[in-house]
């Protein structure tokens, strides 16, 4: 039987208040959400001023991030570059930069999902929260 790290809540709190951190020194109103390794929702903050269709984007990031093992833009890129079929993949909706998986000694253990700013802004943000771990 193999073992592997598991995302915990306070891992949330803490990748959650660097990812309010970095998106308070830059005034960008966002939606924050982390899931665990198979996509469900574990952490869903909304902060001030953030569009209430942020809600709703952020985690379909962060569950693709986690469910592909691989940051959400990687299928934007896609799309943008013709595969439009890929659109039609199921369980995914998710399909916008701003999500990125957060893998500790190698195993997928969950993912960030950021909304409401560009999507490069909020791909900085779920970046800037995971490194809070100091993996």
């Amino acid at each position: 039987m193999q073992s592997k790290p598991v995302l915990t809540l306070n891992d949330c709190k803490k990748i959650a208040a660097a990812c309010e951190a970095e998106a308070k020194s830059n005034n960008w109103p966002v939606v924050i959400s982390i899931v665990d390794d198979g996509g469900h929702l574990i952490w869903l903050q909304r902060m001030d001023g953030a569009a209430p269709i942020s809600s709703h984007i952020a985690p379909a990031k962060a569950k693709t991030a986690a469910l592909g093992r691989r940051e959400s833009k990687i299928y934007e890129d896609m799309i943008n570059n013709g595969r439009v079929s890929f659109l039609s993949a199921p369980l995914i909706e998710g399909m916008l930069e701003g999500g990125v998986p957060i893998v500790v000694e190698g195993q997928y253990v969950g993912a960030v999902g950021v909304s409401g700013v560009k999507s490069s802004e909020d791909a900085q943000i779920a970046k800037a929260g995971i490194a809070a771990l100091g993996l």
